[in-house]
């Protein structure tokens, strides 16, 4: 059996998610999908942590459906804009995996991920599969990608 490595950037699916579709992302629907007929090793889910209950309930969905979810703090600056990017912690972590997984699967459609992606390809020889909104996904990701999955109607709640 296949074994995969999952790795999503909640931030960037929710947003996109919500800009192209008006709908949230189906997180049971995608782990149906990506998981079907394979050993998982290891799957993480990113985001930024506000504290409120709301989103401590998804948390908790997420880690029922199997989930690992890593939290870091809101960071609301001087000027009014706020910090919260997960973009090293998800490569890092990638790395970390691509050894022990034949397919890691990358939720997100941020451009500075193709690195990642071709490094993975290249340096461990494993398939890359991107899961991201088709208008919100770089080229540049779409391109180092073994497989691109768009996330559409089949793929999203409601």
């Amino acid at each position: 059996m296949e074994k995969v490595a999952i790795f999503v950037d909640i931030q960037n699916v929710y947003y996109t998610s919500r800009q192209a579709y008006g709908r949230n992302f189906d997180y049971n629907k995608f782990w149906a999908q990506a998981t079907a007929n394979r050993d998982v090793v290891q799957a993480f889910c990113y985001a930024i942590d506000k504290g409120d209950q709301k989103q401590r309930e998804f948390q908790n969905i997420l880690r029922a459906i199997g989930f690992k979810v890593k939290l870091k703090p809101y960071i609301q600056r001087s000027d009014g804009s706020a910090k919260g990017d997960w973009d090293v912690g998800i490569a890092l972590d990638a790395m970390e995996y691509a050894e022990q997984a034949d397919v890691i699967v990358l939720v997100s459609g941020d451009g500075d991920f193709d690195l990642l992606v071709n490094k993975i390809r290249l340096k461990y020889d494993k398939k890359v599969e991107v899961y991201g909104v088709p208008q919100f996904t770089a080229a540049s990701l779409r391109g180092e990608a073994s497989n691109f999955i768009a996330i559409d109607n089949t793929l999203l709640l409601g």
